[in-house]
């Protein structure tokens, strides 16, 4: 199974050149992962000077054939020129059971430039049983808030692993249906932290239950190599501290078991991060 998370800029290039077929592409040809993970897609925005406001998500979903599609939006807000999104999507080939939209705290920070940041997860049927996807996207201006994003991204988990420990009592129907929560769980996208970083080493600190913490992909694969760049290799105008790593994937429960590898895409200029993928076995 091959999961793969990008920043995708809304398709933007380090050519100035806005494509999401160029990005499908290029995912494509990393070797079309089972599973999806997108940060940066906007729906009736005008952005990059584009008056035609595309529905970057609709748009995917018709080229990502044989994909379900699950959007979370970070911002949903209606203006002069009319309603607008703006979030992470996930796009799976194997079956969704279910799906969460988790908003991220956003703590005053004063003077500082900033927006809404939110998760997008779901739970897929896989051979290994059900596992939890989240694609998100944290606060770049601001450490206050990205600490606070990650600290709550933690939460999430922890309370994944607390529910497994004390199931919830739930219905045959109606809302109070169980719906799956496993600790299994891929958590990726653009957290904006550089690794050893403060925020970074909040996020994999071990929890009080066992051996259910999050751990870092990379270095579980490749615990002797520093992390590949993911942004500033092709858009020196952008990140002029030059190559550096900003997007991860972070595992635990059986995923943590089936890993097997990461992979950098370091060569496409499609965006000005770069994609990552994984695959398990």
């Amino acid at each position: 199974m091959r999961i793969l998370s990008w920043n995708i800029q809304n398709g933007k290039g380090c050519d100035d050149q806005v494509s999401l077929m160029r990005i499908v592409r290029e995912i494509e040809a990393m070797g079309e992962p089972d599973v999806i993970c997108l940060q940066e897609i906007s729906r009736g925005l005008d952005i990059f000077n584009d008056p035609e406001r595309p529905d970057q998500m609709a748009q995917l979903s018709e080229l990502l054939e044989g994909y379900e599609g699950v959007f979370g939006p970070a911002i949903d807000r209606r203006s002069a020129s009319g309603r607008w999104q703006y979030g992470n999507a996930i796009f799976s080939r194997l079956p969704v059971l279910a799906s969460a939209s988790h908003l991220l705290p956003r703590p005053g920070d004063d003077n500082k430039k900033q927006m809404n940041r939110q998760a997008t997860e779901v739970v897929i049927d896989t051979k290994y049983g059900p596992c939890r996807v989240i694609s998100t996207h944290l606060e770049f201006h601001s450490y206050r808030q990205r600490l606070a994003q990650v600290l709550h991204l933690r939460e999430l988990h922890q309370e994944a692993v607390q529910e497994q420990i004390m199931p919830p009592e739930c219905s045959d129907e109606g809302p109070y249906q169980l719906v799956p929560r496993p600790v299994d769980v891929v958590m990726c996208g653009d957290f904006n932290m550089l690794p050893g970083s403060e925020e970074y080493d909040a996020l994999l600190a071990p929890l009080a239950q066992g051996s259910t913490h999050l751990s870092d992909a990379w270095s579980l694969v490749l615990p002797d190599s520093p992390h590949e760049a993911t942004c500033g290799i092709h858009d020196h105008s952008q990140w002029p501290q030059g190559p550096h790593c900003r997007d991860y994937f972070f595992v635990a429960g059986q995923c943590k078991d089936h890993l097997r590898g990461v992979t950098v895409n370091t060569e496409t200029i499609a965006s000005d991060h770069q994609p990552v993928m994984i695959e398990l076995a």
